[in-house]
């Protein structure tokens, strides 16, 4: 299968202190709290598994997706992994004639991140970041924690602070 989740917290305790990722690092410089959920991954994982995996809803479990504008600009979309990035309304939150996803193939040299461990924090760069507005209703949010196999559960007002990330309306309507 590729997978396997690690129920103990301890077991999850262990993996972060054997790979403490830059995102983990970022969140501790900001004296921010957070919870550490692993699993086991060798290959990509979409999203929805991902959130079976880690037991949380799909409405409390981000994924991070990167674009780049009409003028070059790079940005970071933040939405429930059940939910499709709408394109017209990343453009019109980013003030962007347009935007296109990022080819995957550039995903690393731009963020630093690789596909199934990409966040908002911590990036080579502070790219313009918006999260979609469902967030609102959440007290608490889950992101990949900066590699594949490990998520953070974190408050989502410490998350949109430490990612400088804006809230707008970003996933298409059904």
């Amino acid at each position: 299968m590729g997978y396997e989740y690690k129920e103990s917290e301890q077991a999850g305790k262990q993996m972060a202190k054997e790979v403490k990722t830059n995102a983990m690092r970022i969140l501790e410089q900001n004296k921010i709290s957070y919870h550490v959920m692993t699993y086991i991954c060798d290959e990509f994982i979409e999203g929805t598994k991902v959130a079976d995996l880690v037991g949380m809803p799909y409405a409390e479990v981000f994924k991070t997706l990167v674009a780049v504008g009409k003028s070059g600009q790079f940005y970071v979309f933040v939405l429930p992994v059940d939910q499709e990035l709408d394109l017209k309304k990343a453009a019109k939150a980013v003030e962007e004639k347009s935007v296109a996803m990022l080819p995957l193939k550039d995903l690393t040299k731009v963020t630093g991140y690789i596909r199934g461990g990409c966040t908002a924090i911590g990036m080579k760069k502070q790219y313009i970041t918006v999260v979609d507005k469902s967030c609102e209703g959440l007290n608490l949010i889950t992101v990949s924690g900066g590699r594949p196999g490990c998520q953070v559960r974190m408050l989502v007002v410490d998350y949109i602070k430490v990612s400088k990330a804006k809230i707008d309306d970003i996933i298409a309507s059904d």
